[in-house]
């Protein structure tokens, strides 16, 4: 079942956890860290990894890759300053710069580039229109083939109350590509999201006021409650140049109608995106 949902009990600990209040929210509030509900426990990210998860049993955890960190006058040592000159972080409070350090270097060139739209537009920011409100979003498949779905981005458009999802690929990702005349890989992808949008919509949007409710409670932030969800998901892609563009991306995804019927925006370079035209100029093939 697809949840957003988290009990007092989860809310109070958080609340009452000075490493979400004295380390964790003041990086949100900046737009640092990204905070989004999975289930019924809540996940922090920073630059495209998942830095902390929280649940009320558990409390705080991290992968251990990130958690194995020391502190050192230099960047670098010898092996016998292991002994005397370095110290291993042994709480997340106190090692919370270093463990956001090693956090920051284990990230995807997709993650890294779907990190720049929630660093830069977090719903945490009472003064954008359009907001991102959630990423890495899983539903149960509908196939035998997978376990899960899973969605990279859910924008909100305040104003218009509606939910849009979008399939973010890098240049790179050979999902991208087929041979001429051909569907690559990654149209049935959106086509299988958007058959999950039309089955489970009514569910997926009651979640989210869920979901909107508890943030606006966690971060003080006034986010209005979702109506609609666009029933189209839009593929995203980044990272290529000019002759790129040009190049392979004219041939083998627009002029040999490829994406037919697929809701896509381009761009370049993901840091320059404005998330408005990411909204308006989404536009099908």
């Amino acid at each position: 079942m697809f949840e957003r949902n988290l009990d007092n009990v989860t809310i109070n600990g958080l609340l009452g956890n000075k490493l979400f209040t004295e380390k964790l929210c003041p990086d949100i509030e900046k737009g640092t860290v990204f905070p989004a509900i999975r289930g019924e426990y809540l996940c922090f990210y920073y630059k495209g990894g998942n830095l902390f998860s929280y649940t009320n049993k558990k409390g705080f955890s991290t992968h251990k890759k990130y958690a194995s960190a020391i502190r050192s006058g230099s960047d670098y040592i010898s092996e016998s300053d292991l002994h005397q000159k370095v110290e291993v972080i042994t709480n997340f409070f106190d090692g919370y710069e270093e463990i956001k350090e090693n956090c920051s270097l284990y990230s995807g060139v997709e993650a890294e580039g779907v990190s720049r739209l929630y660093h830069k537009y977090p719903f945490t920011k009472n003064d954008l229109d359009i907001v991102v409100l959630d990423i890495e979003i899983s539903f149960k498949a509908k196939s035998k083939e997978r376990s899960q779905d899973r969605i990279d981005i859910l924008l909100f458009n305040k104003k218009a109350k509606q939910l849009r999802f979008y399939e973010a690929k890098h240049y790179s990702n050979s999902e991208l590509w087929a041979v001429e005349g051909t569907s690559p890989k990654v149209v049935s992808q959106v086509q299988r999201y958007q058959e999950q949008i039309q089955e489970e919509g009514k569910d997926i949007l009651f979640q989210y006021c869920n979901y909107v409710r508890i943030m606006n409670i966690l971060f003080d932030c006034d986010i209005p409650e979702p109506e609609s969800i666009d029933k189209k998901v839009t593929l995203l892609v980044f990272g290529y140049d000019r002759d790129q563009q040009k190049g392979r991306m004219q041939r083998l995804l627009l002029e040999d109608e490829s994406l037919a019927g697929i809701q896509h925006y381009f761009i370049g370079n993901i840091s320059a995106v404005k998330i408005d035209n990411m909204w308006k100029a989404a536009k099908c093939c």
